[in-house]
């Protein structure tokens, strides 16, 4: 193989660009045009319609309702599309800059950058809102087509060749393992699939020594993207362009530093022109709550891994998803036999391949591929990049016309592997189907197509290699959606992928009734926290503070939990309040609610309470932990301004002895009946005394088990760290002001000396008439403005978590960062203020706008000195009689 031009062969291709500068567009016939479109555009129309073929045949959305697993409302990126969908309707509240409806206000950039910058996601804006997730669904699916597209482009450049199949081989990247497996369900993610071929692209014009800014843009476009699947297509692109470099023959003196060169001053440039992509997303990482710690349990058995490359099974164990169809498979596989092919070309890829597979199975190099960091979920995310070299591996056998003997070699090393990982879990009755029965199929066609070498003439056999590639066609067709179709209908068996709660009409009606209610910025409606997805306030509206992002600031996560909210996720997945103090604290004046006592599922009702201020005017010094104990009820007190709470002292009253243990006590455990989640036995009792009339609620963060009391009985998920439970509500003390509680929990539980509140609602409702709020609030896309009442002095603290990145004004004064009181935003206002205006600007976002225009002016500069360069440069004559191949 020679993928780069020799010296004469690169100044007659220099004298071909300067030529087509020169006289336009209309020295390509239109003809020449639709033949190279061709090909990509067969790749890009099998690989979607086999995809749909088989979503169609299992009925799963959006052609049947047997699952919605992969676009369910459950899914946490269906709500950014909801969210992105207001703000191209105006009809959110916020805007690019900060998203008012999650996580009682969080900045929302991050999430814009990483989620919704696949530029199929802007789709979203041409469908109702209630389809939202349609548009997310072909957001996968028109990812699929455009990278199978692309990909064809790129084997082009690779090794000249017939167009359809390199068409069937991108079929088989576009629905290779990761995307049936890993993508799918991550619409940003599949940028991937395409950003792979974009920045091959552009490294084989690094190659040939011509569109610099083109390739840069290229770039650009692969990493604004999606810029962490960019970063793993730009790594995996380098290795390739390396291994080119050092195959590579009749290179002139210097040829490769230029390459070189070349692609890394294009690579840079193109990164400068994302950068605030960059930026942004890397300070919001910082600033976000910590993760669980990722663990990596060490590399799958190598028989395992190996059976990755078997198309048509999903393994239970984790391991990098890799397989291309049988028609790449086969071709991989007879590779290293195919003779016309260079040895140092056949051990260079061979090895390149077998090095990406090592590395993604070694910690060191698995966090290289990860931007350092080991992901929480699966460890092998980059697992797209091994599936498009192998693309190119097959490309390269098939473009060198394997004899049949060569590819009997190859159908027998399938063999052998299939043979030795029948027993794995990702080889099951589909495996076999694809790979036995398709690959018979692929192997007679492709001896027969051998056969039929050279140009083809006229007749029976130039009708026999027509016949022999539509049969190759179907099979790759079928097998790729018969494989699309077992994969799914193992994997939507997986608890992890159903659907959450479902939106039943009756819950829709509800929803509309507490839409109806919004009177934002006045107060909150809060749609939470049932969970109809992981981000309930960008699918439902309303102004919550469930929130499920990678960017949950650390400060919002603290803040909401130090004042009684849960999470999930160590507090990457922020809850809403559901205590009635935390909910008037934070102005929510509206949730939804299930019937009390429980019920059917799916049944809600708008409740309603009397919240305070969004902004209230605190005079005098704001007061610091007491000397008391600092539990959840005296930090709720401090925020508020008011005592509404007593503390009752618990006493253990019957059942199972406790423990005492520092701050509370230890449970004994409780066995746990076979096949159920509920602990046996009646519990431990603990015994307080309240005030008759006041609402009884609970706090125990890390608790599992159940808790009951005053005739309600609630659950707990706690688990150290990861799950906290929120304060909850039990319900009214009876008049003898007596009140029991059972803590029956799973194993040894821990449950803390003051675990039981009870709010007062006299003085919950005088605390909330006695705040001093605004006389008028009003929120913009990232602004809030106040118009204090005369006099206002001492701290404007307001119902939003102090995440930095806000600057606030008094009185037009300078603006200046605002503090942190009990985790929300406060304001100093000096002795007497009147207006208040508070403006939050992304952190990163105005470096990343500097480099971004460093890079314009690079490219520009680039730009214009090779248009100054073609225009003095004289127009070369080309023989006529010259042929270009249009894949060089």
């Amino acid at each position: 193989m020679n993928p780069t031009p020799s010296a004469p062969q690169e100044g007659v291709r220099a004298s071909k660009v300067a030529l087509g500068a020169r006289i336009g567009a209309s020295a390509t016939p239109a003809g020449g045009v639709l033949r190279r479109a061709a090909a990509p555009g067969l790749a890009a129309l099998l690989s979607m319609g086999a995809y749909c073929l088989a979503l169609a045949v299992y009925g799963s959305y959006p052609f049947g309702a047997r699952s919605r697993a992969v676009n369910d409302l459950g899914n946490q990126f269906v709500p950014f599309h909801a969210r992105l969908w207001d703000l191209m309707h105006g009809t959110g509240h916020g805007d690019l800059f900060f998203n008012w409806g999650s996580g009682y206000g969080v900045p929302f950039l991050a999430d814009f950058f990483t989620y919704l910058m696949n530029p199929f996601s802007w789709l979203v804006g041409l469908f109702p809102r209630a389809l939202v997730d349609l548009p997310v669904f072909l957001v996968t699916l028109l990812s699929i087509g455009l990278g199978a597209a692309l990909m064809t482009v790129l084997l082009g450049r690779l090794h000249p060749g017939a167009g359809v199949p390199r068409a069937l081989l991108a079929v088989g990247y576009g629905l290779c393992a990761w995307v049936l497996n890993d993508g799918y369900a991550d619409p940003m993610w599949m940028w991937g699939l395409v950003s792979l071929p974009l920045t091959g692209i552009a490294a084989d014009w690094c190659l040939r020594r011509v569109r610099w800014v083109a390739g840069t843009l290229l770039v650009a476009a692969a990493w604004a993207g999606n810029f962490y699947t960019a970063a793993m297509a730009t790594l995996a692109t380098g290795l390739v362009l390396a291994l080119r470099l050092a195959t590579a023959r009749d290179l002139p003196p210097g040829g490769r530093l230029r390459v070189v060169g070349r692609a890394a001053s294009m690579a840079a440039v193109g990164v400068l022109l994302a950068a605030p992509v960059l930026t942004v997303t890397l300070k919001a990482s910082r600033a976000a709550q910590p993760p669980p710690e990722a663990v990596y349990r060490g590399r799958p058995p190598l028989a395992t891994l190996l059976a990755q490359l078997l198309p048509g099974g999903h393994g239970g164990v984790p391991a990098p998803n890799v397989f291309i169809g049988v028609l790449g498979l086969l071709l991989v596989a007879a590779f290293p036999f195919v003779r016309a092919v260079p040895v140092r070309t056949r051990i260079g890829w061979t090895a390149l391949a077998a090095a990406i597979g090592a590395s993604f199975v070694w910690r060191p190099t698995i966090l290289l591929w990860h931007g350092f960091a080991l992901p929480n979920g699966s460890a092998f995310r980059a697992a797209f990049v091994l599936s498009g070299v192998l693309v190119m591996i097959a490309w390269l056998a098939l473009a060198h016309r394997p004899r049949a003997a060569e590819l009997a070699a190859g159908a027998a090393a399938v063999a052998v592997l299939a043979w030795w990982c029948r027993g794995q879990g990702a080889v099951g009755p589909s495996t076999w189907i694809v790979v036995a029965g398709g690959g018979t199929v692929t192997l007679g066609v492709l001896t027969g197509l051998a056969r039929c070498a050279g140009p083809p003439p006229p007749g029976a056999r130039g009708r026999t290699r027509t016949a022999l590639t539509a049969v190759l066609a179907g099979t790759v067709v079928l097998g790729s959606a018969y494989t699309a179709f077992s994969v799914t209908a193992v994997r939507d068996k997986i608890p992890f992928f159903q659907p959450k709660l479902t939106l039943t009409a009756g819950a829709l009606a509800t929803r509309r009734g507490l839409a109806a209610r919004d009177d934002w910025p006045r107060s909150r409606t809060d749609p939470g926290p049932h969970e109809f997805a992981n981000n309930d306030p960008l699918l439902i509206g309303g102004e919550g503070g469930a929130y499920y992002s990678s960017y949950v600031p650390a400060a919002t996560a603290r803040a909401l939990h130090g004042l009684g909210a849960g999470w999930y996720i160590r507090g990457r997945h922020a809850l809403s309040f559901e205590d009635p103090v935390g909910q008037a604290l934070m102005g929510v004046s509206s949730h939804l609610a299930e019937p009390p006592g429980g019920g059917p599922r799916g049944r809600y009702t708008v409740r309603h309470g009397r919240p305070a201020p969004l902004l209230t005017v605190r005079r005098g010094p704001l007061p610091g932990p007491g000397g008391g104990p600092d539990t959840v009820f005296a930090r709720q007190e401090r925020a508020l301004g008011a005592a509404v709470y007593e503390v009752p002292r618990l006493t253990p009253a019957g059942g199972p002895a406790p423990e005492r243990a520092p701050g509370g006590w230890t449970l004994p455990p409780a066995p746990r009946p076979a096949g159920t989640g509920r602990a046996a036995g009646g519990g431990t009792v603990f015994a307080a005394r309240c005030a008759p009339g006041s609402t009884a609620v609970w706090y125990a963060p890390w608790f599992t088990g159940e808790v009951s009391g005053l005739g309600v009985t609630t659950r707990g998920d706690g688990r150290w760290d990861v799950t906290a439970n929120p304060v909850r509500q039990l319900g009214t003390v009876p008049a003898g002001g007596a009140v029991s509680v059972r803590f029956t929990g799973l194993g040894g539980q821990y449950v803390p000396e003051h675990a039981l509140g009870c709010v007062a609602p006299d003085r919950l409702a005088a605390a909330v008439r006695a705040a001093r709020g605004p006389v008028t609030l009003t929120a913009g896309g990232h602004t809030l403005t106040a118009v204090l009442p005369r006099g206002s002095g001492g701290t404007a603290v307001l119902a939003l978590p102090a995440v930095a990145g806000w600057g606030c004004s008094v009185d037009g004064g300078p603006l200046r960062a605002p503090r942190s009181f009990g985790g929300l935003l406060a304001v100093p206002l000096g002795r007497a203020a009147s207006r208040l205006s508070c403006t939050y600007v992304p952190q990163g976002l105005k470096p990343g706008l500097a480099a971004s225009g460093a890079g314009v002016l690079a490219l520009a500069a680039v730009a214009a000195g090779a248009a100054r360069r073609a225009r003095r440069r004289p127009i070369p004559l080309i023989h006529p009689n010259h042929e270009f191949s249009p894949d060089s």
